[in-house]
């Protein structure tokens, strides 16, 4: 059996930047074991598998594995596929206007695609609102361990450690400076330790503060996840969107629509954008959404 894939960088509009993706085509055939072994053999922090949808209306069945598992939703995964069937349904260098619908085990997830010139980008709707999680937390001592800080570095504003979930759940972690999000790093034994309070539904921390290299990025952060095989994630669009959840709550935010830049991944060489809208009503979150480029990289088959 052969089967074709591409890479992708996604949350950039350049190469060597960004996320990579793999992407496999016409999976439908191949086991969750042979999907798994797939995804190590890439050893990416995401790789996805393109299906036929159940229903005809929709664009593809999606599943995405990461080294440690699968996920039934993750953002540079969800876009980046997206982007790619955009582009191979449509003629090399026209514009694109389109949406893509995907099956996510999370839920049907739609993203608009637009191509203009030689940039493709993307937005799609988080196929589950992001909620904060009811969960003992560990205290803000243990979290300054565990991620090399002090414990003066964490939180400001209205802002502090929480769990967020929205399919995935992370751990996130706010800090006062630019200074203590580049001198963060995971700690063991500390790290494992961390964990515990939370039950095991979380293994991942989602660190964050104010500002970046742009003038106009709300926030600048980084993502450790030793224990789900990603010792850091260039761009994890999935907790861009749960991060929605926190600026609510942090930010008391009122009706109305949101829209953030976010930088991830400058400290590790990787720089990526990503930009994060919401709709507020009635004082609850009703539509999160995350967006960003994507440019290809290789291609290939995968023999079976």
């Amino acid at each position: 059996m052969k089967l074709k894939f591409h890479t992708l960088d996604v949350f950039t509009t350049r190469k060597f930047a960004g996320n990579p993706l793999a992407v496999v085509l016409g999976a439908d055939h191949l086991s969750t074991e042979q999907m798994q072994t797939i995804t190590k053999e890439f050893n990416l922090s995401e790789t996805t598998f393109v299906m036929k949808p159940e229903n005809p209306n929709n664009t593809a069945k999606v599943r995405i594995f990461f080294p440690g598992g699968e996920m039934p939703f993750a953002g540079h995964p969800t876009l980046g596929t997206a982007i790619l069937l955009a582009e191979l349904n449509n003629k090399p260098g026209c514009t694109i206007s389109t949406e893509i619908r995907l099956e996510l085990k999370a839920g049907l997830t739609p993203v608009k695609v637009t191509r203009i010139a030689d940039q493709c980008s993307g937005i799609f709707t988080a196929p589950i609102v992001p909620f904060i999680v009811d969960v003992g937390l560990p205290s803000i001592s243990a979290t300054a361990k565990a991620l090399n800080l002090e414990p003066e570095d964490i939180g400001f504003d209205g802002h502090s450690i929480t769990s967020l979930e929205g399919g995935p759940r992370f751990f996130y972690v706010p800090v006062k400076t630019r200074a203590a999000l580049e001198k963060s790093q995971v700690r063991e034994p500390y790290w494992s330790a961390l964990l515990k309070p939370l039950g095991g539904t979380a293994d991942a921390a989602y660190i964050y503060t104010r500002g970046g290299d742009s003038l106009q990025a709300s926030f600048r952060a980084r993502m450790y996840s030793p224990t789900g095989g990603i010792p850091e994630d260039p761009a994890t669009g999935s907790a861009t969107a749960l991060l929605a959840a926190q600026l609510l709550k942090a930010e008391n935010l009122q009706d109305g629509k949101y829209v953030w830049q976010l930088e991830q991944g400058y400290e590790m060489g990787r720089p990526s954008d990503l930009k994060l809208e919401a709709d507020v009503k009635s004082g609850k979150l009703v539509s999160v959404r995350v967006g960003g480029s994507a440019v290809r990289m290789m291609s290939g088959e995968i023999d079976l």
